[in-house]
């Protein structure tokens, strides 16, 4: 399987929350990257995120921000 550009912008949206509030939104900007604003709203339409231009994570968007967050974290250590 290839990973194509927009999953991995997908992936750099869903690791700038912060899982240690459900409190914690974000908002992507207008001037944002044309790709970013893109990933925004694929999350959205997926149903994890909850505005077009950020919001906050659904439970399922709290889901995946915990395996992508997972993820980056056990690949870092293994590099280290």
């Amino acid at each position: 399987m290839h990973l194509g550009n927009e999953f991995l912008e997908d992936l750099e949206l869903l690791n700038l929350f912060n899982l240690e509030t459900t409190q914690g939104g974000i908002k992507i900007h207008h001037e944002a990257a044309p790709e970013r604003i893109a990933a925004a709203k694929r999350l959205f339409d997926k149903g994890i995120i909850t505005l077009k231009d950020g919001g906050y994570l659904t439970p399922h968007g709290i889901e995946a921000a915990q395996h992508t967050q997972s993820l980056l974290t056990i690949l870092r250590d293994d590099i280290s």
